[in-house]
């Protein structure tokens, strides 16, 4: 199965991510670890571009055709990263979980956002600003919406666990 775990920075992805692949044995595939990688590596600089989502997008393929189960968080924020997502589902015909989370008080959102420890040395991670001024466009299919605000992570990942129960192989798109 792939979980997609998409959503504006600190809204609690990583959060929710690691505590669902802990609870059910999956892969972790966070595109943040893999552009803070090639930035080290001296290949590029951040902003990296597209490169950490296509290698991000080809390990969790690889990981699905070995018959695991992937959490791939990302920011996602343009549709077409979405629809790679699926796409991978797609070619692997495996069941996909399309999930993205919120944080709809403005003020809990930016606290997290101010108060936030970097887990990955050395990654810049945004401010309020950029958080708030970032392109993001809307979703225009049916996915889960989890709003972390005021609630804690055991409500949202049980709401993960209910959605995966329910998970579907996605039609092929052509």
């Amino acid at each position: 199965m792939l979980v997609i775990v998409c959503g504006l920075p600190a809204t609690g992805k990583t959060t929710l991510a690691r505590t669902l692949a802990r609870q059910i044995g999956a892969v972790h595939v966070r595109v943040d670890t893999i552009e803070q990688a090639i930035v080290r590596s001296g290949l590029a600089a951040h902003p990296v571009g597209p490169a950490g989502y296509a290698v991000a997008y080809a390990l969790a393929e690889e990981h699905l055709r070995q018959g695991l189960t992937v959490i791939a968080e990302s920011v996602s924020p343009l549709a077409v990263t979405r629809d790679a997502w699926r796409s991978v589902a797609e070619r692997t015909a495996t069941p996909v979980v399309e999930a993205e989370i919120v944080c709809s008080d403005p003020t809990e959102h930016r606290r997290r956002a101010e108060h936030r420890a970097v887990d990955i040395p050395d990654l810049p991670l945004p401010d309020w600003d950029a958080i708030t001024h970032r392109p993001y466009e809307p979703w225009h299919r049916e996915h889960l919406v989890l709003d972390t605000a005021g609630r804690d992570v055991a409500a949202c990942v049980a709401d993960l666990h209910q959605a995966l129960s329910e998970a579907r192989v996605p039609p092929a798109t052509g």
